[in-house]
């Protein structure tokens, strides 16, 4: 009888610990996106609600690839971001990312996917920097794009430069980067004039939002 007992004991002890160890699935991450501006591609999600902290991995993979791969650095984060613009910086490519969740020791979340991302047509570009230096003769304009937007597309951008007159008449100049300087000189004297700069990526028919508008009276 005792040896039942012990038996029955020691049964139940392994029951427990068996059903320890069974993994208990979380609820998933929500709202996997890419935000994407000047080809800085950031991925993003929401956490589910959990009273444990919890461990993100992330995976990437191209479009029509079957392997997924592991996104360096974001491996067991606790940020709701992760960079991926090392690994999708070719901006012909389609992409994926999926996002899981875990919380120790053994629980875990089934992958969430985001939608499908495309650098070139999903990227925003920003509006360039606008700066004006009036001389004595004329008005130099000078515009400058974010630095990751120049290393990205150097040779591939262009600035539209909107002057609008006293009257209302617009003007549409252009220039080409990275030239990034512009003279007027043929400006009445004492007239005010309004600027804007927009950058335009001709070959990818992508362009940004205007400038902010920038004022100066003519020499």
């Amino acid at each position: 009888m005792i040896h039942l007992l012990l038996g029955a004991v020691l049964l139940g002890s392994l029951d427990v610990s068996v059903t320890e160890q069974v993994p208990v699935m979380l609820a998933p991450p929500t709202q996997v996106r890419f935000d994407s501006v000047d080809y800085k591609n950031i991925l993003h999600w929401t956490p589910p609600n959990s009273s444990h902290p919890l461990l993100y991995y992330i995976q990437w993979k191209i479009y029509g690839e079957p392997e997924w791969l592991d996104v360096d650095g974001c491996q067991g984060i606790q940020k709701l971001q992760c960079d991926l613009s090392t690994v999708t910086s070719e901006p012909r490519e389609w992409y994926y990312a999926r996002v899981h969740v875990s919380s120790l020791p053994s629980s875990k979340s089934a992958w969430v996917l985001s939608p499908r991302f495309s650098p070139r047509w999903d990227t925003t570009i920003s509006p360039p920097v606008l700066r004006l230096n009036v001389t004595k003769r004329r008005v130099v304009v000078s515009v400058r794009s974010p630095k990751a937007l120049v290393r990205k597309m150097q040779s591939r951008l262009h600035y539209k430069i909107f002057l609008t007159h006293a009257s209302g008449q617009e003007d549409v100049l252009e220039m080409e980067c990275c030239s990034n300087k512009l003279n007027l000189t043929e400006l009445k004297h004492k007239e005010r004039y309004c600027l804007q700069a927009q950058t335009t990526i001709p070959h990818q028919a992508k362009s940004s939002t205007r400038s902010s508008v920038k004022c100066v009276t003519a020499p």
